[in-house]
């Protein structure tokens, strides 16, 4: 070994052996956050002759902290409890309801402690705090109890709880702050926390030493801030948050995991400033699973093993990129997990400019392919360690509490006066639980600090019909910061309400140094009463607000940076359907960054970047509802530059009926970023495009990615590749167009197409005499699927009732219909299995979802075709208020062929499987054919495969890319027909499109 290796070696030892000293002598609770009690009528103190706590890590407090939080949910519904300074054993799982917030106070920060060898934390896994769905009624539960299914106690609840709810996509507001976990020897399954939860909840200022533990999180949502891992097998062991939404952690550092820092899967990890140290891993993705990760401006250090493991690594779902990256003796920077491929670093220390893996479009017009990126160097010293992303707040004894400067907040008095009387008068307020009602704008000086600590409890509110709000007018803001403001804005709600034209949110002026966080845009989903029960937004017919007056989009945006605004922006939540977009960023250069802002509900636009410059906007969430959202343009960027997009996820809800054709468009725009873009629907019309650039027309249909760059030149033409399965000459036609969304094809014996266009109730016939699209029914029946026995009936699987298929001949007169109805499923070696040839699933269990036998079957008129189907499409299963069945959401059913591999798509993870089918319609031994998946499969005579995925691609039956068919619009059902079976049939969702191959198709 060489003198350098010998250095090394020792230098490493040396290392390793200061920080085991350093992670010894650690304190056990870190430096408070709150470390004076904070005076809120509204909110629970555990104190000892109110519950009876000790708080001498003795006792065992479990009941009185249980106690605090069960009054604040039964009194309030939604708040907080405050938890003074003191060590607080537990001994069984405490549960924190939706909306409650768990905040510790005093001089040292509140310590929970699971104590030596605590029954219940041996095995499995064992949850020191749970954040629930809901708070079980006793008396309802009695009342109903004969007639609710049995619920199976939830695995981790100590002692295990049949009756508590896990949080789910519906928890909103709650929190823990400033409480340090500590868990003791001999409790090898005890998790700190399951935080399984959705917008506006976080976890911050909490130090974890799990010691002999598995986890200090399990399972996370949303967004974290200040947390600081200790020991334990991980820091974190996490999945796909409950919505599907991303999870941003800010300031944290991992130290002496014994396996890995983080071990998870599809979390969409954003790690921004966060530090790894003396670790045999820092991040760990799971095998076979895929994830989109960005992390930035963060460290490595001490790491014996690969920093980063990278699976499903020929998947476009794979999406990793991390930039910034200090490393300190981290020999293998990362390794791809199938192929063992290892990326090492340059030296002892380096930098990481750049990695980046997946799939990579590196400007507009460009092809996309897999490929890695690493640009590294070596350095000789590490660099200090860089300002934290969220800002202190000021001293704490600086504090003023806006109630003692006669401020009501009683939801009725008009605060205005002297709400800005107190900020003329003192730079930081203190803001306690309450609607606290203004009628003019409240403006803020250059150093104005507004603090809260429950956004949903802590709100300005403009009342409907307020005088200087009404329009049409200029935009009036609720809440305004001066230009080149230091200002902080922090856990309050503002809410503009829904009959005030003119209002704006916040009008944000105020400089790069400024902050808002934990502030929520009142109005929408989510949005609670005084008393903690949920607004429903909605009319009967969910097309708008229950009062007619309260119109959609009929106010300026909510959070309105503008005018050289910049600065911090994180944990926003801004579903205010009132306004005509949650985030409007204009007329600006001052830098600005964005951390976990969930932006939905809107009718025209969630983000609009205009003439904006230097912003980082980093775990961006949209969703659109079918209600309000069908036509909404989530995120557009016009005449803007030096934009970086990452980690955005772009969804539309399971009910969407309308098809849209892109989640981004960019205009007169260059350098613009995008890193991890997510695009995606479990219903039937996601996006056609994830990126459009109108100034060049070009559209990216690609919906999963890695990186796209947009350089702003123009991008040059893509040269013309010769067809290998098309007919010598031909090409894509289109037959004809103006439809709402077309699925369901089929052809008959004589090769005709038939198609349905659900939302207009129609079923039609393609005309190749009059070249014209037939309508063949048109009565109410809600057909979605198509399939043809051999003696020419149609069958139709129908959205109507439950688990509806009926037939008909297709020239027979229109009341000549025939219900099928289901039988048990058998085997039917004689018949024709009609199967479904693309599937959605939300979890990563495509193989053993779709090889699971259906326990029905529908027999065709003349007995030689079967649909199978399941319980869910014959009882009618709801999946948030829509039909999900296989055979339903499905874009096309196709016969399986004797003897011939069938092929299924995973829509979802975007792979392609080759099955054989049983002779019930049970598919079986699915082998991965493409790591490519889309809308639709067809096969020819010859055994290619055709893929519609964006474009159509084709591939031999090895599973080698053979072609491409471009086609004008995003092709989402394939078939073949024609007289001689070389017609493919392209249906998109408002046309039909032809074009003719070489093969025939048997």
């Amino acid at each position: 070994m060489s003198g350098k290796g010998c250095e090394d070696k020792k230098m490493m030892k040396y290392k390793w052996l200061l920080a085991a000293l350093v992670f010894f002598t650690l304190p056990l609770a870190g430096a408070s956050y709150y470390p004076v009690r904070l005076d809120d009528p509204s909110a629970v103190y555990l104190t000892a002759k109110k519950f009876s706590v000790r708080g001498d890590g003795i006792a065992d407090d479990s009941d009185a902290i249980q106690s605090a939080i069960d009054q604040v949910q039964a009194t309030r519904g939604q708040g907080i409890v405050f938890i003074p300074e003191g060590r607080y054993r537990i001994s069984r799982t405490i549960y924190v309801w939706p909306g409650v917030r768990v905040i510790g106070y005093g001089a040292h920060r509140p310590v929970f402690v699971l104590g030596e060898n605590t029954p219940g934390f041996q095995h499995g896994i064992g949850y020191m705090v749970l954040f629930a769905g809901g708070r079980p009624d006793p008396l309802h539960a009695a009342r109903a109890g004969h007639r609710r299914r049995p619920r199976v106690a939830m695995e981790g609840t100590v002692p295990l709880n049949k009756e508590v709810p896990d949080a789910n996509p519906g928890t909103f507001y709650s929190a823990m702050s400033n409480i340090d976990f500590e868990i003791r020897d001999g409790n090898p399954a005890a998790v700190g926390i399951r935080f399984h939860v959705a917008q506006h909840c976080f976890l911050t200022h909490m130090d974890f030493h799990i010691g002999s533990g598995l986890a200090a999180l399990h399972d996370i949502g949303n967004e974290a801030e200040d947390l600081h891992f200790y020991g334990g097998q991980y820091g974190i062991m996490t999945r796909k948050p409950s919505p599907g939404w991303q999870f941003t952690l800010l300031d944290s550092t991992f130290e002496g995991q014994r396996v890995a820092a983080i071990k998870e899967h599809e979390a969409g990890l954003t790690l921004i400033h966060d530090e790894f140290r003396n670790v045999p891993a820092a991040i760990s993705i799971d095998p076979g699973y895929a994830e989109e990760l960005w992390v930035k401006d963060s460290r490595f250090e001490n790491i014996s093993g690969p920093a980063v493991t990278i699976s499903n690594e020929k998947n476009p779902k794979t999406e990793i990129n991390l930039e910034g990256i200090l490393c300190d003796h981290v020999p293998v920077f990362a390794v791809l997990r199938e192929s063992g491929r290892k990326i090492s670093g340059p030296g002892a220390i380096y930098r990481v400019t750049v990695f980046s893996h997946g799939l990579t479009i590196p400007d507009l017009g460009q092809p996309a392919k897999i490929q890695t990126s690493f640009q590294s160097a070596a350095l000789t010293t590490l660099p200090p360690r860089g300002p934290s992303v969220i800002p202190d707040l000021p001293a704490r004894d600086t504090w003023v509490n806006l109630r003692s400067l006669g401020v009501k907040g009683d939801g009725v008095t008009d605060d205005t006066a002297a709400i800005q009387k107190a900020i003329e008068e003192h730079p930081t307020l203190y803001i306690p639980s309450g609607r606290y009602v203004v009628s003019d704008t409240i403006r803020l000086k250059p150093n104005t600090v507004l603090i809260g600590l429950h956004p949903s409890t802590t709100q300005f509110d403009i009342l409907d019909s307020t005088p200087g709000f009404q329009g049409p007018g200029a935009p009036k803001p609720l809440l305004e910061t001066p230009q080149g403001g230091t200002n902080i804005v922090t856990g309050i709600g503002l809410y503009t309400n829904g009959i005030n034209s003119r209002a704006v949110g916040a009008m944000w002026m105020a400089g790069k140094d400024s902050l808002m966080d934990d502030v929520r845009f009142l109005g929408g989903h989510g949005t609670n009463n005084a008393d903690g029960t949920r607004i429903n937004p909605y009319n009967s017919t969910h097309t708008a607000d229950p009062d007619p007056r309260r119109r959609w989009d009929s106010q300026y945006p909510s959070l309105w940076i503008t005018n050289g605004g910049g600065g911090t922006f994180a944990d926003i939540w801004t579903p205010d359907t009132f306004a005509q977009a949650g985030l409007y960023i204009s007329n600006t250069s001052t830098e600005g960054h964005v951390y976990e802002l969930s932006s939905e509900h809107h009718v025209r636009n969630e983000a609009v970047l205009r003439h904006a410059s230097n912003w980082e906007i980093y775990a961006l969430q949209t969703e659109e509802e079918w209600g309000e959202g069908p036509f909404a343009l989530p995120l557009e960027i016009d005449d803007s530059s030096n934009i970086t997009i990452a980690n955005y996820h772009s969804y539309r809800v399971v009910g969407s009926y309308q098809p849209f054709p892109y989640a981004v468009r960019v205009s007169r725009s260059e350098n613009i970023r995008f890193r991890n873009l997510h695009v995606y629907s479990d219903s039937k019309v996601s996006f056609d495009n994830s990126v459009f650039d109108s100034s060049y027309g070009v559209e990216v249909r690609q919906r999963e990615l890695a990186a796209l760059t947009i350089s702003g030149k123009r991008p040059t033409a893509q040269h013309q590749h010769a067809h290998i399965v098309l007919a010598s000459g031909t090409k894509v036609e289109k037959l004809c167009d103006d439809f709402f969304n077309i699925s369901g094809a089929a052809v008959d014996g004589e090769g005709r197409l038939y198609f349905v266009d659900a939302h207009r109730q129609r079923i039609y016939r393609w005309s190749q005499k009059t070249q014209e699209a037939v309508i063949v029914r048109d009565h109410p029946l809600e057909p979605v699927q198509l399939a043809f026995d051999k003696a020419g009936d149609l069958m139709v699987v129908s959205y109507a009732g439950n688990g509806t298929v009926y037939s008909f001949r297709p020239d027979a007169p229109a009341d000549s219909i025939a219900l099928i109805k289901p039988i048990p499923a058998a085997p039917r070696a004689r018949m024709s299995p009609v199967l479904p040839v693309d599937y959605w699933r939300n979890e990563n269990d495509f193989v053993q979802a779709v090889s699971a036998p259906k326990p029905y079957q529908y027999i065709s008129p003349d007995r030689t075709t079967f649909i199978p189907a399941g319980e869910d499409f014959v009882n009618g299963a709801l999946y948030y208020g829509t039909k999900m069945a296989d055979v339903l959401r499905a874009f096309s059913l196709a016969k399986a062929g004797q003897g011939k591999p069938f092929y299924v798509t995973d829509e979802s993870q975007e792979k392609t499987y080759s099955a054989s089918v049983k002779p019930d319609g049970t598919l079986y031994d699915l082998k991965l054919f493409t790591e490519e998946g889309g809308e639709s499969v067809a096969q020819d005579a010859a055994g290619n495969v055709y893929l519609a995925a964006g474009n159509i691609y084709v591939y031999d039956p090895s599973g080698k890319k053979i072609d491409e068919i471009d086609v004008p619009e995003r092709p989402i059902d394939l078939i073949f027909g024609g007289k001689d079976g070389r017609t493919l049939f392209i249906l998109t969702h408002r046309s039909l499109y032809t074009v003719h191959t070489k093969m025939v198709q048997k």
